[in-house]
């Protein structure tokens, strides 16, 4: 059997493979994503201004983001 496309008969075959080359290319074109170095350092930076600290004196603000300092070198050490 054969439909009529734009006044011409396409083969069901070829509908077929027409459907599933299109639906599976577009899925991998969908998953394949971004530039992953700029995306995580982009959220990375997000992430450090939309979070305030609340800290109860200057002191411990102080501390906080030291110890954040300090975590970030460590993790920053055990990716390398």
């Amino acid at each position: 059997m054969s439909y009529v496309i734009f006044g011409r008969a396409i083969k069901n075959e070829y509908i077929a493979l027409g459907v599933l080359t299109t639906f599976f290319g577009g899925a991998s074109l969908a998953m394949r994503g971004g530039k992953k170095e700029n995306a995580a350092g982009q959220s990375l930076q997000k992430a450090r201004e939309s979070v305030p600290i609340n800290a109860g004196s200057s002191e411990e603000e102080k501390f906080i983001q030291n110890f954040i300092a300090e975590a970030e070198k460590e993790d920053a050490k055990a990716k390398h």
